[in-house]
This record gives structure tokens, C-alpha cells and sequence, in this order.
């Protein structure tokens, strides 16, 4: 009797779990991995809501085509139009199905789903649960996960950590290697499909509001297994976030979204306590120079002009932060941010429900990651729904969702647009997967001889043993700070090609460094700091390629703002860049795909900007939208 075809999905958030569903629906066995419990996931920290065309957005004027131009303007035209046009008509059934699914979200006093504002639109259309949404969809999607694996279709293997994906003779991935994170046991599993959904890369800065597990080392491990990257030098940077000695601490878009606004003195180093500086001698920059947007522009406008500002000298103290404000807004608004309002104030001492937040930018989200393929219907309105090769990458039988896919967002992420990205990828492209596991694998992956696994375990344990065994000087921690400033002062706000060459010849020294580190702890049992360096080497390779990927794209478009090249150059750059790994060099190979744009043209992506200083006169009150 043949084997019944057998999907693993590595993350436990908001995408792998929504995979996770959609193929054990199918009725396929899925092996779910996580380095984490599922309901610790990164996805948990989203906090701000997830965007939605439903019939109250319609009682304002808004479509779902409205969300799609939404989108592919806020990616300066990097995303492909095909999948966003399938992701936004999906979305308002997305939204009814979570809401079945018992997540709570806002309501208003007439028992419809509430909408808050969010950046880059003029119109509500973000449903939220508070502030925090991803923490109740995560929650929501576990409960059906934990169904499923009830019912045996699911085994979940927490605490266990991706190290690579097993390849047959003809490059298909056939599984993956990974290693238990208590015992250390490294161990190869069979699949016929494979879905990578583990996040973001923020750790390669350093600093980020990302959590300590978003490494970026599973792309990392694809790529060097002959994955290719797409756009990896897009990475999107938050306006506002608590500045931290550890990590930074997000202060989510809804704070501006429900009306907090964003100001600095309008003098310069002004010592006064924010609530003795009155309404005329506060510069509301976002408002006097987005008067159409105000404090919604685009996450990566806001960034920009709160880096200049501060650049400027007019940060708080001439320092580097400035006020997120919503002290001025009604009890019952302030109860939505509770959330994130008791974060301010916990890691703070301040009360930010009466005294502006401090705040600054730091590294949120990538908008880059694994590359991968789809097929489009034929006037291109969306994807063929069960295609085998939606979302798959360039290795067949390996697929990528969510943050870790480069599809959806282009060169800038709007927010609330990652959670319903995840969503969609694990519901809509889990059913590719699981035809593909049915019906698109001549050998299934239970047939094939135990040598080809056996080979890929002992590489991993091999190099287990090469990292535990070195005896060298430098210390994995250094190295990993070192990058983390390198790479957030060439490769964030600002970019120009002296400082990211700078930091490119520095990563050829950090490499070195790397292969002659030294562990504090060679032990056998939950080794952490086995665990961390060699993620560490997965993320030099990686940033070598959001580094080289940066410096070959001599323009400025999205969050990717260069000095030396401050347009948008539609005629050379109008490309994805896609990173191939050079495993003799051990370096990438950067090339360009056009970007084809069917439904909606590109345009100046501009959000109504108007030329202000703190000389301009003052605005008093908040700017209205919607």
C-alpha cells in the first residue's frame, strides 16, 4: 500500500499555521515545526489590525481595487500584481472567516466590525482587536491547529530548529534536517512538499523590534542550498518604537492611526517638559508636509522625516527621538492602544496616557526574502487557485509564506498588510501545496533510499561538531553586535555607496572572524550559544547579499532611500533583484527579472508632499482624513 504524501511547514505563526490548516483540510499528514511554542511565535507581537475591503469600507467609498493600488503605490511598483490583486479580493473573506473562527475583534456601538485608520489610505479599513490583533488571529488559528492535531492529521515538533532542506540527485526538496533544541538530537524528516513560513531577518541589525528568533538563518539555509533571494536589500524600518539597550519595543501604527500625532519643539533643543510646550511652538512635521496623509504617510516616509528631523538638531534634547503623541485623545480611543500603552509605560516609567512617548525609528520587517513563482490567471486578476507552483520557489517542492516570501509587498510594506499576507498565503497557497504532495511527485519522498537523508544529517552534525570543536579567539556575541552596527548605519534610512562598500569590506572581516569563534558552552544539552552561532554565520551570508543587493541598486525607491541616487529610476530598476548563492566564492551573484505591471501603471509616488520647516505656521489642529 503506498504511503499517504506528507507536507512539513516550518514556523508556527500566522502563515505556517494558516498552511498548516489548509493542507491538513486536504487531508494531508503535516509535521508543523517551531523553535518556539506555536503561541510564542513572532506573529504574536503584531498589534495594530489587518486590512479589509468589508461593506462599512464600501459605505465610504472604498473597493478592494482601491486596496490593491493601495498596495502596489506603496511598493513603488516592486510587488507582482497578480498575487496582490488575488491577496485584497480574498481579504474581506478572510476577515469573516477569522471572525468565525472567534477572534475579537473591535466592534462598533451598532455591532459591525470597527476600522481604524492606517497608513498610506484615506479611507478606515483596518480591522483590529485592540492592540493586539496578531496575538487573538495566532491565538484563533492554533485552536483549529490543535483540532487537526487531535485528530492526528498534525504532529507538532516545538523547540525544534530548521538546519537545512534534504535534496534529492535532481535538486527537489525531498524534507528537511533539524535539530531538538533540548536533546540536540539533529535528525532528517521525510516530506513531499516543504513550506518555509519562519519570518523576518531583523537580528542581522541587531537591534529591531523583531523577536531574538527572527534570524533570518532558515532563507539563509534555503539560499545556500540553491534558493534563490528575491529584493533582499528591501527592509522596512518603523517610524516609532521605544529605544531600547536590548531591542527595540514597537509602538504600532494604530497609536497614529486612532489620531496620536507626531511633533518636536519648534525650537531646538528645548528643555521643557512636552506638556509645557504649547500647540504654536510644536512643529507637527508630518502634517505641515503630508497635509493630505498628516501623521499616515507611508512607514517609510514617516522614517525619513523623523531621521532628518532629528538629523537637523531638532530631536527631543537634539537627540535622536521625538513625541508620538496621544495624550490629547478621548478615554474610550486610548482603552483600543491599552496594549500598547502599558508596554510604553512598563519599559519606560512614564505615563504615556497623560505625557507624549518618546520614540524613534528601528528595523521592523523585510520586505525581501525567499524568491518563488506562481501562475496567473489569463487577463492577470489573481492566481490559479491549486496551481502547484504558487509561492513555490526555484527548487521544486520548496515554498515560502508569508514575511520570509518577497511577493506581496514590493519596496514598502503599508501596515496591516502582513498579517492578511500570512493569512492568505497559508490558506490560499496551501492548497497548491497540497496538490503538488499529491499529484506533482513521480517518487514520493518514502521511497527514496535512507543514504540521500543519512548524507544530509551528517553534514549538519559535522558542522555541529566543527563549531563545538573550534578552539579559536573571537567571540560569536562581538561579531553579532559588530554586524548588527554595520548593518543598521549603511543599510536602513539613509543609504549611500561609500558607507554600505565600507560595510561590505567589514562583513569580509567579520567572515573571518567566524570561522575561527569560540563557544562559551560545548555541552550536549539545550545549547543555546550552539544555536545562536551558527545562526550567526547564516546571517553574514545573508547580509552580504541585502549589502550587495543595495549597493547594485543605484536608485531610491521605498524604504530603500539612497543620497547618491535620490529618484526612482523606472527605466533601469523597474526589476526584482534576485540573489544567487556562490558556494565557491561564498558570496552572492546579484541579477534582474522585470517586473511586470498588467493592471495598474506606475505613477510618482508622492502622498501630497508640501515643502515645511519649523518656521511654517503652526498647524493646531490634527489634520482630518477619511
Amino acid at each position: 500500500m503506498a504511503s499517504q504524501p506528507r507536507v512539513i511547514i516550518v514556523g508556527g505563526g500566522l502563515a505556517g499555521l494558516a498552511a498548516t490548516i489548509r493542507v491538513a483540510e486536504a487531508g494531508l499528514p503535516v509535521d508543523l515545526f517551531s523553535m518556539v511554542p506555536v503561541k510564542r511565535s513572532h506573529s504574536v507581537c503584531a498589534q495594530g489590525g489587518i486590512n479589509a475591503c468589508n461593506d462599512v469600507a464600501r459605505q465610504q467609498g472604498y473597493t478592494e481595487w482601491m486596496h490593491l493600488e493601495e498596495t502596489l503605490y506603496g511598493g513603488d511598483f516592486l510587488n507582482h500584481q497578480p498575487p496582490v490583486y488575488e491577496m485584497v479580493y480574498w481579504a474581506p473573506k478572510i476577515i469573516d472567516l477569522m471572525d468565525r473562527m472567534g477572534v475579537p475583534f473591535n466592534r462598533t456601538p451598532e455591532g459591525h466590525r470597527d476600522l481604524r485608520l492606517f497608513g498610506g489610505s484615506l479611507f478606515k479599513r483596518t480591522h483590529f482587536a485592540g492592540a493586539t490583533t496578531g496575538q487573538q488571529l495566532l491565538y484563533a488559528l492554533d485552536e483549529q491547529t490543535r483540532r487537526y492535531e487531535a485528530e492526528g492529521k498534525v504532529t507538532k515538533y516545538e523547540f525544534w530548529e530548521f538546519l537545512a532542506p534534504v535534496l534529492d540527485d535532481s535538486g527537489i526538496c525531498r524534507g528537511i534536517v533539524a535539530q531538538d533544541m533540548r536533546t540536540m538530537q539533529v535528525r532528517a524528516f521525510r516530506a513531499d512538499a516543504v513550506v518555509i513560513a519562519s519570518g523576518g531577518c531583523g537580528q542581522v541589525f541587531g537591534k529591531s523590534t523583531m523577536s531574538v528568533i527572527c534570524t533570518g538563518a532558515a532563507a539563509s539555509r534555503c539560499y545556500q542550498a540553491g534558493a534563490r533571494l528575491g529584493n533582499p536589500e528591501f527592509i522596512q524600518v518603523h517610524p516609532t518604537a521605544i529605544p531600547g539597550e536590548d531591542k527595540c519595543r514597537l509602538m504600532s501604527e494604530s497609536a497614529r492611526g486612532e489620531g496620536g500625532r507626531v511633533w518636536v519643539p519648534r525650537k531646538k533643543g528645548d528643555p521643557r517638559h512636552p506638556n509645557d510646550i504649547p500647540e504654536a511652538e510644536r512643529w507637527y512635521f508630518l502634517e505641515e508636509k503630508y497635509p493630505k496623509y498628516g501623521n499616515l504617510v507611508p512607514r517609510d516616509i514617516a522614517t525619513r522625516e523623523i531621521f532628518f528631523v532629528c538629523q537637523q538638531g531638532y530631536g527631543i534634547g537634539g537627540g535622536r527621538m521625538v513625541y508620538l503623541d496621544v495624550s490629547h485623545l478621548p478615554e474610550d480611543t486610548k482603552k483600543k492602544l491599552a496594549g500598547i500603552l502599558e508596554i510604553y509605560e512598563k519599559f519606560t516609567g512614564d505615563d504615556p496616557y497623560r505625557v507624549p512617548m518618546k520614540i524613534f525609528p528601528a528595523v521592523h520587517y523585510s520586505m525581501g526574502g525567499l524568491y518563488t513563482v506562481y501562475t496567473a490567471k489569463g487577463d492577470h486578476k489573481g492566481m490559479v487557485y491549486g496551481a502547484h507552483n504558487n509561492m513555490m520557489t526555484n527548487l521544486q517542492g520548496l515554498y515560502a509564506f508569508g514575511e520570509v516570501n518577497y511577493q506581496y509587498h514590493g519596496a514598502t510594506r503599508l501596515g496591516a498588510n502582513a498579517l492578511l499576507n500570512c493569512i492568505f498565503d497559508g490558506l490560499f497557497c496551501g492548497l497548491s501545496v497540497a496538490n503538488y504532495a499529491r499529484d506533482g511527485v513521480k517518487a514520493p519522498a518514502a521511497s527514496l533510499p535512507a543514504a540521500i537523508f543519512d548524507a544530509a544529517v551528517h553534514r549538519e552534525q559535522d558542522k555541529v561538531q566543527r563549531l563545538t570543536e573550534s578552539d579559536g579567539r573571537f567571540n560569536p556575541y562581538e561579531i553579532h553586535q559588530r554586524l548588527g552596527e554595520e548593518m543598521t548605519d549603511s543599510c536602513t534610512v539613509v543609504r549611500e555607496e561609500g558607507r554600505m562598500r565600507q560595510a561590505y569590506n567589514a562583513l569580509e572581516e567579520l567572515k573571518a572572524q567566524y570561522r575561527s569563534v569560540r563557544l562559551s558552552d560545548t555541552g550536549s544539552w539545550t545549547n543555546q550559544h550552539l544555536s545562536f552561532t551558527r545562526a550567526l554565520g547564516d546571517m553574514l551570508v545573508y547580509a552580504e547579499a541585502i549589502l550587495l543587493g543595495a549597493i547594485l541598486r543605484r536608485e531610491s525607491r521605498g524604504s530603500h532611500y539612497r543620497t547618491d541616487y535620490p529618484n526612482r529610476d523606472d527605466t533601469n530598476f523597474l526589476k526584482t533583484t534576485i540573489a544567487k548563492y556562490d558556494p565557491a566564492g561564498n558570496r552572492p551573484i546579484i541579477e534582474y527579472e522585470p517586473v511586470p505591471t498588467p493592471l495598474v501603471t506606475p505613477r510618482a509616488r508622492t502622498y501630497g508632499r508640501v515643502e515645511s520647516s519649523p518656521d511654517t505656521k503652526p498647524t493646531t489642529q490634527p489634520v482630518a482624513v477619511g
